[in-house]
């Protein structure tokens, strides 16, 4: 079993091996139609935008906010913003600058002490701007890219490039490579210091060579420059590198990266160690009233590490590069759950193992490497944990790839304290982060059934906007999976994800519950909508109809909290000012009787006896339980669906004697409104809300029809 295991990892760590298969950066350059198809019509600030966007997608090349790049159109330079992504940049995501008083920054002595130079720098950039009025700050790699004669400038992360990089020998190893033609920088603090490195380098270039500029620049412990003139230039240089690099591998051995590897828990271990983690460290890991957003991965490049045998040391053996510091701090949390098991236990364990590491290292981790289960990383929103993740899952193939060239070789010290202390990544950081959490519900995971269509739709749709990350759960996965993509394209990717829930079923419910905590850690809002009806008499209502109806608005409601409410005591366990929600969608007809339609109010009567219920027992895991009662809701599918809406129902059945059309049925029912019309999202989710914020109110069943149903 364990050479299987080895074997898995090992074909995806090294996948990049073999072109037909390799990582999506290389794919993309196979395939011509990835390429932006650029003609001499095209202006410089066309090409440099495909040129941006085609690595920027590519996270073999570029993860997150990483990489810069760089055209120059007479004596300005036009440079990537600080915190934009070159995967979706325009042209006003590029800053102009002026090129002379760029090359007059590395003019002059350099100042001795680092916070003066760093302080002298951001000004002396920030004084360069064409347009002063304009928020954009520059790269902070903008005195580098104005240095290179070349028009374009591309600068990546590449992750075969950093497995040369971030190698012990890695010198001598690109010296054999690459030779004279290419240059090969030794690690200096980034911005101007790099500059001037970079400046001084360069006149010694042109004596040796007689060239102005080399095709390619690799950094130690950072990545890959590349120059050209134009955007072919930049990819064949590229090409050339990546496929050097390629075919000095396929001669070296596959080798175990971390050393043998223990076997994996079994699934239904790994689904209860996850499913009580993941929300003990959103909890933990909250530096406010906002729960974190924490996913988890064990993918085999995840496994390798926290199942080999020498993984602990590789992972605590320092960051390799800038980028990993920035978007996953200098050193992951290793934690080995021994004979922790309960949820007592674990929270216990990972508040002692968190403290010990802010204590050590002077920051929460944003990685965590559970030995025997994978990875887990936190952050504001998905995407910034997200990143973590992807970054980290980088930082693990370079290591691998690495070890076969000659072995890791971190940053130093000094080198690390320089990136964790820089303004500059700072100020990074806080762009990318700055919007994570703007709204009502920010920061909040809701799971939302029955939300492809109607009520819950809306539901969903009003939550993502309000900033929280939403679970669209349906019986119907294409029609969530085409909801939470237009709620992903309206307000960003990862805010809304589509999983297929069968309410009725357990197995089901607890297999979308479980996704829902891989994906975003755990769960603070649950929003019980799913429901269905069948309106008929009683004295003809078939007994599989009424048992369809029940099973799925009563028992469906049990089940989901049963599934949900383990989740949410461990956020609370962990941090017990942490109160999560459970909301049922009921109905009017939970209030007051329905003549033709008793499965349906019978259901709904039963749920706020549930909610009730729910309320009284949950309340010790910081669980509040409240039920929300709409009128009808005339617009949505369930009244107006033209094949078995209620309007067709009820006409069919002669619910409302003398109506002759659907018409009809709905102008009988909009006169029954006090305020004279039906139930609409916004009257929900205004309801939903308040029960929310709410913080002394648990179960409650609050009427919103427009006077049709009154309490007394």
């Amino acid at each position: 079993m364990r050479l299987d295991v080895d074997q898995a990892c090992l074909s995806a760590l090294f996948e990049h091996d073999k072109p037909w298969i390799c990582s999506k950066g290389m794919k993309l350059m196979e395939n011509k139609t990835n390429w932006p198809a650029f003609t001499t019509s095209d202006s410089p600030m066309d090409m440099l935008v495909g040129l941006s966007r085609f690595y920027g997608q590519d996270e073999a090349f570029v993860i997150g906010g990483g990489g810069n790049t760089s055209v120059k159109i007479g004596e300005r330079l036009f440079v990537k913003a600080s915190g934009r992504s070159l995967a979706c940049i325009d042209a006003s995501g590029f800053v102009e600058l002026d090129r002379a008083a760029l090359a007059a920054i590395v003019q002059g002595a350099p100042n001795s002490d680092p916070l003066q130079r760093e302080a002298h720098f951001k000004q002396a950039i920030m004084a360069a701007r064409v347009h002063p009025e304009d928020s954009l700050r520059p790269s902070v790699e903008a005195v580098l890219h104005n240095i290179l004669p070349t028009r374009f400038v591309v600068h990546s992360h590449s992750t075969l490039v950093n497995a040369v990089t971030c190698c012990n020998g890695g010198e001598d190893i690109f010296n054999t490579l690459f030779g004279q033609e290419y240059m090969w920088l030794p690690y200096t603090d980034p911005g101007v210091t790099l500059a001037r490195t970079l400046a001084a380098a360069l006149v010694d270039y042109t004596r040796r060579t007689g060239k102005p500029c080399p095709p390619a620049i690799l950094v130690q412990n950072h990545g890959l420059i590349v120059c050209g003139d134009t955007p072919d230039e930049i990819r064949q240089r590229t090409d050339a590198v990546i496929t050097t690099i390629q075919k000095a591998l396929e001669g070296r051995p596959q080798n175990v990266p971390f050393g043998p590897m223990s076997a994996s828990t079994s699934p239904e271990q790994a689904q209860a160690m996850i499913n009580t983690v993941a929300p003990a460290l959103r909890a933990l890991l909250a530096d406010g009233p906002t729960l974190k957003i924490v996913t988890f991965d064990d993918s085999p490049v995840a496994l390798s590490l926290v199942n080999g045998r020498d993984g602990k040391a590789a992972a605590l053996g320092g960051p390799l590069t800038p980028d990993q510091i920035v978007y996953c701090n200098s050193y992951p949390l290793w934690v080995d759950m021994g004979d922790a098991s309960t949820p007592e236990q674990i929270v216990a364990l990972l508040r002692r193992e968190i403290a010990a590491h802010q204590a050590a290292r002077g920051f929460a981790p944003k990685i965590i490497l559970v030995a025997g289960q994978g990875l887990f990383a936190a952050g504001d929103d998905y995407a910034s944990a997200s990143t973590a993740a992807k970054m980290y899952l980088d930082t693990v193939k370079v290591m691998a790839t690495a070890s076969r060239l000659g072995g890791v070789s971190p940053m130093s010290d000094a080198h690390r304290q320089f990136i964790e202390c820089w303004e500059a990544e700072a100020y990074r950081k806080g762009v990318a982060a700055a919007s994570a959490r703007a709204g009502r519900a920010g920061g909040k995971v809701v799971v939302v059934t029955g939300a492809a269509q109607g009520f819950g739709l809306e539901i969903a749709k009003d939550f993502v906007a309000q900033a929280a990350h939403v679970a669209v759960t349906d019986v119907n996965l294409d029609g969530a999976r085409q909801a939470a993509q237009a709620m992903c394209e309206q307000a960003g990717a990862g805010r809304a994800m589509a999983v297929a829930i069968n309410v009725a079923d357990g197995a089901s419910v607890a297999a979308a519950i479980h996704q829902v905590v891989r994906t975003f850690g755990g769960l603070d809002v649950l929003v019980s909508n799913a429901g269905v009806l069948r309106a008929e008499s009683i004295k003809t209502q078939s007994e599989r109809d009424f048992d369809f109806v029940t099973s799925v608005n009563y028992k469906g409601y049990y089940i989901c909290v049963q599934k949900a409410a383990p989740v949410m005591a461990v956020q609370h366990q962990a941090r017990p000012s942490a109160w999560s929600d459970i909301v049922q969608i009921n109905s009017k007809s939970g209030l007051v009787g329905s003549n033709r339609n008793f499965a349906y109010a019978g259901s709904k009567f039963g749920g706020i006896g549930l909610t009730q219920s729910f309320a009284m027992e949950l309340v010790t895991d910081g669980i509040k339980v409240n039920a929300i009662c709409p009128g009808n809701f005339f617009d949505g599918p369930l009244w107006s669906d033209p094949n078995n809406g209620l309007f067709v129902q009820y006409l069919r059945t002669g619910k409302v004697p003398g109506a002759k059309t659907v018409a009809d049925v709905r102008k009988a029912y909009e006169a029954k409104v006090p305020m004279g019309r039906g139930t609409e999202a916004a009257d929900v989710m205004r309801a939903i809300y308040y029960v929310i914020e709410q913080q002394y109110e648990t179960g409650q069943a609050i009427p919103v029809t427009g006077g049709q149903v009154m309490l007394s």
